[in-house]
């Protein structure tokens, strides 16, 4: 997946994953995943999706700031 955000692209197929968390099962509409990646550019984002009933009913990438990739990779 590709998105801008404020003139810079996040592609999850040309940055370096760094760590991907599931909750549930594929097909479950709670279920969801979040991964974490990191750009050339040392850029964080995370990439999200999830059933109806998850906190992420849409894939969608947000981005991060570096003390808030560390708090991912902390949990």
């Amino acid at each position: 997946m590709k998105k801008v955000i404020c003139k810079v692209e996040y592609d999850t197929d040309s940055a370096k994953l760094v760590k991907k968390h599931t909750e549930g099962q594929f097909g479950d509409p709670a279920g969801f995943e979040e991964s974490l990646y990191e750009t050339e550019g040392g850029k964080f984002f995370l990439y999200v999706n999830g059933g109806a009933k998850s906190p992420y009913t849409a894939e969608n990438i947000k981005r991060m700031s570096k003390k808030e990739a560390d708090l991912f990779l902390a949990k």
